[in-house]
């Protein structure tokens, strides 16, 4: 099964958050520094300016496949960077699309499925391929799409799709994920929506963070 949190392990996330705060006002102060010491010397030092929580693996791995990773578990940065993006939105962007499809496939490991990470390239547009055991086996391609807010995700990437689903055959529903929001005529295309709920599923970035805060299970600070 997967990380799945307890009491001590909320302590251990909230251990973790403040940590990654102490280090992220560590890490504005030396910042501060250098940026006045630049200007006076025409310069603009760069500095990595996330916290080094957002840097560590996320995702703890077993065997390879012949469609990827199979990840064994989450670890304990998942949980808080999650919480980090809670609290501030804006490193939400700061994260590249690989490291997206990680905390996704953590989601999805969350949820209790069996779940591989595809490879990065070459992966026929299934990123995390999530299956549930037991009776009445659901298998799951989930498409991440790291999008900025004003980048939405078109009609035309959903019906590419449903290529995918027509193409991988035994898989069971398609899921897009997007850290943006989907192009308004996507609703009045029929031929998408009547595959909506079942068989197609768009999960904007609200969805896609209430999701995520809910299986963190612990409660952001508004």
């Amino acid at each position: 099964m997967g990380y799945l949190i307890n009491q001590t392990n909320q302590i251990h996330v909230l251990q973790a958050w403040h940590h990654a705060q102490y280090e992220q006002a560590t890490t504005t102060a030396i910042q501060s520094t250098l940026r006045h010491a630049g200007a006076a010397n025409n310069e603009a030092p760069k500095i990595l300016d996330l916290p080094p929580i957002m840097l560590q693996a996320v995702l703890e791995f077993g065997n390879r496949t012949n469609e990827g990773l199979l990840v064994r578990a989450v670890a304990i940065p998942w949980f808080a960077i999650i919480r980090l993006m809670v609290e501030d939105p804006r490193y939400i962007y700061d994260l590249d699309a690989r490291r997206w499809e990680e905390l996704v496939a953590g989601a999805w490991r969350q949820e209790g499925y069996d779940v591989i990470l595809t490879p990065r390239s070459g992966d026929g547009g299934r990123d995390v391929i999530a299956t549930l055991p037991g009776v009445g086996r659901v298998r799951l391609f989930d498409q991440v799409k790291r999008y900025s807010p004003g980048n939405l995700v078109t009609a035309e990437e959903v019906r590419s799709m449903l290529g995918v689903l027509e193409v991988g055959g035994n898989v069971s529903k398609g899921i897009i994920t997007t850290t943006s929001d989907f192009a308004p005529g996507i609703a009045k295309d029929l031929g998408i929506q009547r595959l909506i709920p079942y068989r197609l599923e768009l999960k904007p970035r609200e969805e896609l963070f209430d999701w995520l805060e809910n299986l963190t299970n612990v409660p952001a600070a508004r």
